[in-house]
């Protein structure tokens, strides 16, 4: 890493984050993610794409005794995670492997209640990369494609898991399409507006049954966000479904 990354704190100061100070920075996608993983103290959570840890964090702030594992391609992301759990006194709850979804998941990593992932959300043939390397890995697909990584995603949940993840709302229907063929056709859908954004929810089916939640407005129409963002954003709330 060139410098010293900055440390910033999100969920209203309750989560800190040590973070490269130039490439790619967390945004407010990964603390709405974390806020609707409905997990429970005993549960085990796999976050694909972890990065420096944002969304596992997040999680163990708001549900006490969960565990979080996250897959992190970029060794030096997968580094900071692991400070960051040891600088929000987590260490023991969640941990950063480096691996690329291109291959297997490890087969010792287990099965998980939740798995939540914040896939590229740019596909390679269409997309203008940043020239930070870093930050285009985290924004583009490189190794895996979004087919492979929702199919990593589903074949790391218990028959009972759920699969949380958020991505651009123009690939909606690729998402749907592919959640269904893989067997995980119970799909809820909550967009966020005015973002093109759109939190999917996922759990085990082989027909496709798809529903869409009541959105949840992010900004207020003067600017600003809403009350009910403000809870999730800053006050660490669950975003329900």
């Amino acid at each position: 890493m060139e410098s010293e990354p900055t440390e910033n704190a999100v969920m209203g100061g309750r989560v800190k984050l040590l973070q490269p100070r130039r490439g790619y920075r967390i945004a407010v996608d990964a603390i709405l993610l974390a806020a609707a993983v409905d997990a429970q103290a005993g549960e085990s959570v796999l976050d694909l794409g972890a990065g420096v840890g944002a969304v596992g964090l997040c999680i163990a702030a708001r549900v006490a005794g969960c565990h979080i594992a996250g897959i992190e391609l970029q060794p030096e992301l997968a580094a900071l995670a692991e400070r960051n759990a040891v600088l929000n006194g987590a260490a023991d709850r969640v941990r950063t492997l480096v691996h690329d979804l291109a291959r297997p998941l490890p087969p010792d990593l287990g099965q998980f209640d939740h798995v939540a992932t914040n896939p590229p959300y740019l596909p390679a043939a269409v997309a203008d990369p940043s020239p930070d390397r870093s930050k285009a890995l985290a924004t583009v697909e490189s190794s895996t494609d979004l087919v492979r990584w929702l199919t990593a995603a589903t074949g790391a949940l218990k028959s009972a898991g759920t699969l949380l993840a958020i991505h651009r709302s123009d690939r909606l229907e690729e998402i749907v399409g592919t959640l269904a063929r893989l067997g995980w056709g119970d799909v809820t859908v909550k967009r966020l507006p005015p973002a093109a954004r759109v939190l999917v929810r996922a759990r085990r089916a082989q027909v496709l049954h798809r529903r869409d939640a009541e959105p949840l407005v992010l900004h207020r129409p003067g600017g600003g966000y809403t009350d009910e963002a403000e809870a999730i954003l800053r006050h660490g709330q669950p975003l329900a479904f």
